[in-house]
C-alpha cells in the first residue's frame, strides 16, 4: 500500500500548498478554505451489496463552502499505508457546499477469499490529510469482528452515493 507522508511540514502548510498547486475546479476551488475538521461529520458503513466495500460520507456542517482533499485518507488498523485513490491523478481538492455531503466508496479487498488478505479491527478515515480523522471499529462498520484488507482503493469524493458506487464498480 502507498503511504501518504507529511514529513515535518505543518498540516496548515500542506493544506495551503495543495490548494495552490492543484485546484481541479478552477480558480474558485483555489480560494475555498480547507474545511476545519470540527465542521465535518464523517460516517462509514459496509455496503450491504458487497461486504468488501465501505461507503463513506462527509457532511459540511458549517455555514460556508470549504474544501477537502480530492480523495479521503483511509488507513487500516496497524497496517502501513492508505487506500489508493482511483482513478490515479494529481493532488487536488473537492469543494463541499455549506450543509452539503460528499460521498466515496472504498474497496478493501479485491477477492475476499484471497489468502493474503489481512484482518484489521478498525479503519480510520480523514476527509483531508491535515485532519486527525475518525476511527471506526469493524463492528461499527457492520463488518463483524474484522475488516479484510488487501490492496485497498478509494474513489474520489462524489456528489452522490450512487456516483461513488458506480466509481468503485457497484451497480
Amino acid at each position: 500500500m502507498r503511504i501518504r507522508t507529511a514529513a515535518a511540514v505543518p498540516a496548515v502548510a500542506l493544506a495551503a500548498a495543495s490548494l495552490l498547486l492543484a485546484a481541479p475546479h478552477g480558480a474558485a476551488a483555489a480560494r475555498t478554505a480547507v474545511c476545519p475538521e470540527r465542521a465535518l461529520t464523517v460516517r462509514a458503513a459496509v455496503a450491504s451489496a458487497d461486504p468488501s466495500v465501505v461507503r463513506i460520507d462527509v457532511t459540511n456542517r458549517s455555514g460556508r463552502a470549504c474544501a477537502v482533499d480530492r480523495a479521503p485518507t483511509v488507513t487500516f488498523g496497524d497496517l502501513d499505508g492508505a487506500a489508493l485513490p482511483v482513478p490515479d491523478g494529481a493532488a487536488g481538492t473537492y469543494r463541499i457546499g455549506a450543509g452539503r455531503t460528499a460521498y466515496t466508496a472504498v474497496r478493501t479487498v479485491a477477492d475476499p477469499a484471497d489468502p493474503q488478505a489481512r484482518r484489521v479491527a478498525a479503519i480510520a478515515v480523514a476527509a483531508d490529510p491535515g485532519h486527525r480523522g475518525r476511527a471506526f471499529t469493524a463492528a461499527e462498520l457492520g463488518a463483524g469482528r474484522a475488516v479484510r484488507v488487501w490492496e485497498p482503493v478509494t474513489t474520489w469524493w462524489q456528489p452522490s452515493a450512487a456516483a461513488a458506487d458506480r466509481a468503485i464498480g457497484l451497480s
